[in-house]
């Protein structure tokens, strides 16, 4: 009987010393995802918003010829919404930034311009020109179907000058 009453305890005592080196393996490991996580929350480890490891690259300045840019006018514009039983209009005005040696073609394609631009507008809804961050959305919207329109590399940007809901 006294093997027995021997052979629980032992197998007890195995049971608990082999819990012993899994409980500190999952205490090492999330210790080691948070240290990992406030590294590069501060930014110890050189990983880019892209979340590829690496050296960061160092980054060339652009340089741009200010002398060389003409802005285009784009012919203002005047939304109508009608919604929830209000009338609303949107005065639209912007230009296009350009270099000089294309900016009479940009001016021969304008009627696409104010047509792509008006049917973009036309599209959205109030709720979507009242939001605050809206103009930012808007602009790089618009700027992308300018480009698609007249050509990549012949707009280099679109300047909102009126940007009015009454």
């Amino acid at each position: 009987m006294a093997e027995t009453d021997e052979a629980p305890e032992t197998k007890g005592e195995k049971i608990r010393g082999s819990r012993f080196p899994l409980i500190l393996g999952l205490v090492l490991a999330v210790l080691g995802g948070v240290g990992g996580f406030l590294a590069v929350r501060a930014g110890l480890l050189p990983v880019g918003a892209s979340g590829v490891a690496g050296p960061v690259a160092e980054s060339t300045p652009v340089v741009v010829d200010f002398g060389n840019l003409v802005f285009v006018p784009v012919e203002p514009l005047v939304v109508s919404y009608a919604e929830t039983g209000r009338s609303r209009h949107l005065r639209f005005r912007a230009e296009l930034e350009v270099n000089a040696g294309q900016s009479a073609e940009v001016a021969r394609i304008m009627p696409r311009v104010v047509d792509v631009l008006n049917t973009y507008l036309r599209a959205l809804r109030l709720t979507d020109l009242e939001e605050s961050s809206a103009l930012l959305r808007l602009r790089g919207q618009m700027l992308r179907r300018v480009q698609a329109v007249v050509g990549e590399g012949r707009v280099n940007d679109l300047l909102v000058m009126e940007f009015v809901l009454d």
